[in-house]
């Protein structure tokens, strides 16, 4: 590891842990370069709409056991 990693990581590591998962993510997401930010804005988009249909009572949600419960079914 060069210095100047060793010293990023170190002070990265005095950040707040919010902080620290900002800047992780930030970090990732500069190693996706294959992903077209079309494609981006378009989960996004899906995203938001999702979150909107749950907010509004559209969507139908199951617990986690529930959709566990539905998977099982279909495979027997």
């Amino acid at each position: 590891m060069s210095d100047l990693v060793a010293e990023l990581s170190q002070r990265a590591l005095e950040l707040a842990p919010e902080d620290r998962a900002r800047l992780a993510e930030e970090l990732l997401a500069s190693l996706d370069t294959d992903a077209p930010a079309e494609g981006d804005a378009a989960w996004g988009a899906e995203l938001r709409q999702r979150i909107a249909d749950v907010d509004s009572g559209a969507a139908t949600l199951l617990s986690a056991d529930g959709a566990f419960a539905r998977v099982r079914s279909q495979l027997h």
